[in-house]
């Protein structure tokens, strides 16, 4: 019907949902659910309901909500909700450089998105392509806010080679809290712009290097959401200027 409002998957009236839970945080949601219980049965009531509320924290922090992904074959999309907190121009990791198929020595452009403990933790992949490279790192679990959590935390690299053989790199860095980094793709695998690629638990950082010859297209302070914001375009150069408010 003309005129019809229809969601992002042209199923019917678009209406809200309550998003679904990664399959990672279920078992712990349940744990302290099935804690709960048992201390309401042995009439421990103020064990009972913070266990209960941290059920509901849980689920909150593994929620997995459906994005709507730009389309564009230049467009490099933010791997990860949160507020970009630092924007620099880096050495890439000795991990994502590479001899072929990686980032080389040349400065980058890095984009720092930090996530909170309220913020969505799964992971995206910038832009469409074939995982490359990827190398874990274990390391200190530091403020991911501070510049060194990128070579000091623990920390996971990947490389994705765009069909133009042009490559991005992310790296997904454990924080203060967070205690493991969870893969969702293996080398060889091909994604799709905006695809799940992994997750950090409690409280984290991710990294994008933006290719040679492209700027970045948000700005310090800025909120992202993985799969959705556009980060930078694919050889576009033109600076964003701006005030934080």
């Amino acid at each position: 019907m003309a005129g019809e409002v229809m969601d992002n998957r042209g199923r019917g009236e678009a209406r809200s949902s309550l998003p679904s839970v990664h399959p990672e945080g279920r078992k712990y949601a349940l744990i302290c659910l099935g804690l709960s219980l048992i201390s309401a049965l042995l009439a421990w009531e103020t064990l009972a309901w913070p266990l209960a509320f941290l059920s509901l924290c849980i689920l909150a922090f593994f929620r997995d909500p459906e994005r709507v992904v730009p389309r564009g074959d230049a467009l490099i999309l933010s791997p990860a909700d949160g507020t970009v907190t630092q924007i620099s121009e880096v050495e890439p990791p000795l991990e994502l450089r590479g001899e072929e198929g990686g980032l080389g020595h040349e400065p980058v452009t890095r984009i720092s998105i930090y996530l909170s403990i309220f913020d969505v933790h799964i992971n995206r992949s910038p832009c469409a392509g074939t995982v490359g490279t990827m190398s874990y790192v274990p390391g200190k679990f530091v403020n991911a806010e501070l510049d060194k959590s990128s070579e000091e935390n623990e920390r996971q690299h990947i490389i994705i080679m765009r069909s133009d053989g042009v490559a991005v790199g992310m790296t997904q860095i454990a924080g203060l809290v967070a205690r493991r980094i969870v893969p969702f793709v293996k080398p060889g695998d091909i994604v799709a712009a905006g695809q799940r690629v992994g997750l950090i638990r409690f409280g984290s950082r991710v990294d994008l290097y933006l290719p040679q010859g492209t700027s970045p297209q948000v700005l310090m302070g800025q909120r992202v959401i993985a799969g959705e914001t556009v980060l930078g375009r694919l050889g576009e150069t033109v600076e964003l200027e701006g005030l934080q408010q």
